[in-house]
């Protein structure tokens, strides 16, 4: 037998329910090949989302940039 001790929680981690709650209802902590896994086709599908995702959000900060100075401007 070893002296050695469980690891103390931190406070709001939750007990033995909640781990039990997360293992049934969460799933499990990892999913083998969640990022690298998946065909060629679905990762490149995913990196085409991102970058239409990312230009939407530059546009929107263009379209706010431009709306305040005209703003700025009108004063």
């Amino acid at each position: 037998m070893t002296d050695e001790k469980p690891t103390p929680k931190a406070p709001g981690e939750g007990g033995r329910l909640m781990a039990w709650a997360f293992r049934r209802l969460a799933g499990p902590p990892e999913v083998q090949g969640a990022v690298q896994g998946g065909s060629n086709h679905a990762r490149e599908a995913w990196k085409r989302d991102l970058e239409r995702r990312k230009q939407w959000s530059r546009e929107q900060r263009e379209r706010k940039r431009a709306e305040r100075e005209a703003r700025r401007e009108g004063r």
